[in-house]
């Protein structure tokens, strides 16, 4: 005789609760920017109060453990790299600081208004800013090494994309340097630039808004630029060829990164 399966009336699950940690108060002003250290032991934190903060985070609490003081403006960006902390500011200069001695050791001078990211390689420095330009800059020397200028408005997301590894050899044999820097602006573009020349490569312009966030696929030739227009769009890095519009958004896209979902088996 057979029977009538029912299935079970699914049980919503209860939200997790969340504790507050910490709270770190030392800053006299809105906090713009953090990064941790690659083993996770240090935070580092840029304000409006012009200064860098270093605290730990293998203690109970975190505790400051430092103070960065030099800048004459308001902290956009803060890196670490090895034992050194790199900031841009709004004073329109990047500090290389060293992070035991919490002393500056560098002040990157030329773009001639408020710098807004950076990022490093761990042999350059990439710096971007409101004078429409990016820079290249030494990091140990602290020279700057190249300017990018063709952007019409002020840059804001940078991004470094080396050349892949099967294809090392093929650039090497032509003479080319096939890493690249990418800038997203205000104008509404994204450039792609040689690294060697400092010549634009391709020019990525079918946004209506400033290009706020940028991420490339893991095999480095997809492009993705998120921008105040609510879309994300995919473009062919090497090509400039546009792909696809991501919409659903009703404001601006601020920051993204790319996942790759591995199947189960």
């Amino acid at each position: 005789m057979g029977g009538v399966c029912q299935s079970k009336p699914k049980v919503k699950a209860e939200p997790k609760k969340t504790y507050q940690l910490d709270v770190l108060t030392e800053h006299e002003g809105g906090v713009n920017t953090m990064a941790v250290s690659q083993d996770g032991a240090i935070l580092a934190s840029g304000s409006d109060d012009h200064t860098v903060r270093l605290w730990t985070t293998t203690t109970d609490r975190c505790e400051c453990i430092g103070v960065l003081i030099g800048h004459d403006d308001y902290v956009n960006c803060v890196l670490i790299e090895e034992t050194y902390v790199l900031s841009a500011s709004a004073d329109k200069t990047i500090r290389k600081w060293d992070m035991a001695m919490c002393s500056c050791v560098a002040v990157l001078k030329g773009h001639t208004a408020a710098v807004n990211r950076i990022i490093c390689t761990g042999e350059f420095i990439f710096s971007s800013s409101y004078d429409r330009t990016a820079r290249c800059w030494d990091l140990d020397s602290g020279d700057c090494v190249k300017e990018y200028s063709a952007h019409r408005r002020s840059v804001y997301p940078l991004l470094f994309v080396p050349t892949p590894d099967d294809e090392t050899a093929e650039s090497a044999d032509e003479g080319v340097n096939g890493d690249v820097l990418v800038t997203g602006s205000a104008d509404g573009t994204a450039i792609a630039w040689s690294l060697e020349t400092g010549e634009p490569l391709q020019t990525f312009k079918e946004h209506t808004g400033a290009i706020t966030c940028m991420a490339v696929d893991q095999t480095g030739n997809i492009l993705l630029t998120g921008a105040t227009d609510s879309t994300v769009r995919s473009w062919e890095l090497k090509t400039g060829e546009s792909l696809k519009v991501f919409e659903g958004h009703r404001s601006s896209i601020v920051c993204m990164s790319v996942c790759t979902l591995v199947g189960s088996l």
